[in-house]
């Protein structure tokens, strides 16, 4: 599995390249350990328990690009930190671990399929219930193995930041809040359907920009005692945040399954409000006569056509590109070496194609 985040000799300098890659290596094998002594753990205990283990080692062993590890490393080594230091090892895995426990419950809420290219955890739970003929409903045992999967991710994140002193833990609470309530926003948002700019940009933010980006700098900077990093890194978080969702809105709605790993345009069919959706139903005609009130049903190579034709698409791209300006700016109070590092990050996370 790889360790590291693709990243460019153009911007960033063999040090600090060396040193964020030698830490995510770490956090790597911290995960794995962590769920292996687990596994074992429980393998004596009661084997059928290692069932659920295994689902969140299954999600984090599928790949995934560890995006929140990487912005909380470099936060920490950005604001002076010991790179020695076992704390951010074990707080940069809990972020991963609380995207797992994430994704695990959005493939639920989403009735997704696919996750990494592969059946989702819900889905293979539903199909194992099948095969060994249980009683009882596949989906619904699929869903809650999912559910539950997701919670004992989230458990094993709380125990891993046993030793993150306080004022860095008050970040994690923020970031946890943010999520959810984003995630809820999100759901409700999808369910009434009326196009709102400025919601679907609350709940990118929430979702995205402070979850992604701008909570996990934060907290490196705060384990690295570099709190007058905690402007810059709020600016620089948020933009690339943005930048990321908008990204992913316009993944689903025109790239592909085998390039995503997951449904195309799961959005269309899921209902929801994405800022993509929100800004082309807000102010192009064309796409509200076709749409309706009815996102789910409408023809989704229709609305592609559409989408492309008004040129939503490329008013995205162009809030894509100021939003990673207004990144670059803010990272420039860094030193050169890692103002270069995070806008090599800020242009992985805004230009990815997956």
């Amino acid at each position: 599995m790889s360790t590291t985040l693709p990243m460019s000799h153009q911007f960033i300098g063999a040090g600090a390249r060396e040193t964020l890659s030698t830490i995510l290596a770490q956090v790597e094998r911290r995960i794995h350990e962590f769920l292996a002594e687990e596994r074992r753990e429980w393998a004596a205990l009661n084997p059928d328990s290692t069932e659920l283990i295994d689902c969140v080692a299954r999600m984090v062993g599928s790949g995934g690009k560890r995006l929140r590890p990487a912005f909380c490393v470099s936060g920490y080594l950005a604001g002076g930190g010991d790179r020695d230091a076992e704390v951010i090892v074990d707080v940069a895995a809990a972020l991963e671990l609380l995207h797992t426990f994430a994704l695990l419950h959005d493939d639920v809420m989403d009735d997704s399929g696919l996750r990494r290219n592969e059946p989702t955890a819900h889905m293979l739970h539903s199909a194992l219930h099948q095969e060994r003929d249980w009683q009882g409903e596949p989906r619904r045992y699929g869903e809650s193995v999912a559910v539950l999967a997701g919670d004992l991710a989230l458990v094993y994140a709380e125990r891993l930041l046993a030793n993150c002193p306080p004022h860095a833990r008050r970040v994690w609470g923020g970031l946890c809040t943010e999520l959810m309530i984003g995630q809820f926003l999100d759901v409700r948002a999808a369910a009434r359907f009326l196009p709102d700019p400025e919601l679907s940009s609350w709940i990118a933010l929430f979702k995205s920009g402070r979850y992604t980006v701008c909570r996990p700098l934060a907290m490196g900077a705060e384990l690295a005692g570099a709190g007058h990093l905690l402007g810059p890194f709020e600016e620089y978080g948020l933009a690339v945040g943005e930048a990321f969702q908008l990204r992913d809105d316009l993944l689903d709605a025109f790239g592909s399954a085998e390039a995503t790993g997951k449904p195309a345009r799961l959005d269309f069919k899921q209902h929801k409000m994405t800022l993509l959706m929100s800004i082309a139903l807000r102010h192009e005609s064309e796409v509200r006569e076709l749409v309706g009130n009815d996102l789910a049903g409408t023809d989704p190579d229709r609305l592609h056509e559409a989408l492309v034709r008004t040129g939503v698409r490329d008013r995205v791209e162009k809030v894509i590109a100021e939003r990673i300006d207004t990144a670059v700016a803010a990272a420039a109070v860094l030193d050169a070496e890692w103002s270069a590092e995070l806008h090599d990050m800020a242009r992985k996370a805004a230009y990815r194609d997956k």
